[in-house]
């Protein structure tokens, strides 16, 4: 029987399936999702980590609707911020590492520039301060945990912008899309590639573990844009390949596009303290999306 090395939380998520799949070359994997753990139920959490005792948890798993958030904060709560306390705390007790996904939403997006680890947080909505309380929950226990906050994640499976966009053009003559939003689209693949790279160089025979260098890291592609920046630039290139029409474009404001949870109009992160800690720098998002384009 094969040992577990890593324990995947979140499996059937797009990033969990990806991290299955990049972490296979560090030793056995294993997935945990429903129904056998619930991650607003710390038991099933504590007995799925117990039983696997692995060297690494990964945890993929949020709660992750943003709009539905405003009317669910507890659940949010549970999962976001109340669950990743417990993997820290049996991370600690096994005397493995944690890795942790946050987002760029813990900021309100007010700042010029790309945001770094210290700056001060300022969630604007639900979804953003629950997981700005993992966050901090993770931190709170300690131990050997990388938090890794992203962006605008997206991939060939799930449910996500990429997807949502190539099935509307199919659907609609003319798209609406928010131009005053910038970020940087984030392959759920680069992600797991990204954390497979990371964890090989910890786990190495001469990696050291995370001795000095646990903490929160900036984990997004480079460059940037907006979203109706990826929006053009997704159509424009799957229509190269495919030959579907693309609809009208036309850029809209946020305030044209209300929602129920606000978002940050500045989500630009900077991974600089990432690669100068472990070496990893990230590809362009361009790049990225035409890998994601060649998978569908």
């Amino acid at each position: 029987m094969t040992k577990i090395r890593t324990l995947v939380f979140g499996r059937s998520g797009q990033l969990g399936w990806e991290l299955r799949h990049k972490l296979a070359c560090l030793g056995g994997v294993a997935g945990a999702g429903s129904p056998e753990v619930d991650f607003s139920k710390p038991d099933t959490i504590r007995n799925a980590v117990r039983a696997a005792a692995p060297a690494v948890i990964v945890n993929a798993a949020a709660y992750t609707a943003v709009d539905k958030a405003e009317s669910e904060p507890e659940l949010a709560l549970a999962i976001n911020g109340t669950a990743p306390g417990v993997l820290a705390e049996e991370a600690r007790r096994l005397g493995s590492i944690l890795v942790h996904y946050s987002t760029d939403y813990v900021f309100d997006g007010a700042k010029q520039g790309s945001y770094v680890e210290t700056d001060a947080t300022n969630p604007l909505n639900v979804y953003g301060r629950t997981k700005l309380a993992g966050d901090e929950a993770i931190q709170s226990v300690g131990g050997s945990y990388l938090i890794l906050r992203t962006s605008w994640v997206y991939g060939a499976r799930g449910s996500n912008f990429l997807l949502t966009m190539l099935r509307l053009a199919k659907e609609r003559e003319e798209l609406r899309i928010v131009d005053d939003q910038t970020g940087a689209p984030t392959s759920s693949e680069c992600i797991a590639q990204a954390t497979a790279n990371i964890l090989a160089q910890v786990l190495g025979s001469h990696g050291g573990g995370l001795e000095g260098r646990s903490g929160i890291y900036h984990l997004t592609c480079g460059g940037e844009t907006t979203w109706f920046g990826f929006a053009k630039a997704l159509l424009t290139r799957s229509a190269a390949t495919s030959g579907i029409a693309i609809p009208k474009l036309i850029p809209i404001t946020t305030s044209e596009f209300p929602r129920p949870a606000q978002r940050p109009a500045n989500s630009r992160l900077s991974c600089k303290r990432l690669e100068e800690t472990f070496g990893v720098r990230m590809p362009p998002w361009e790049e990225a999306l035409s890998l994601v384009l060649e998978t569908l």
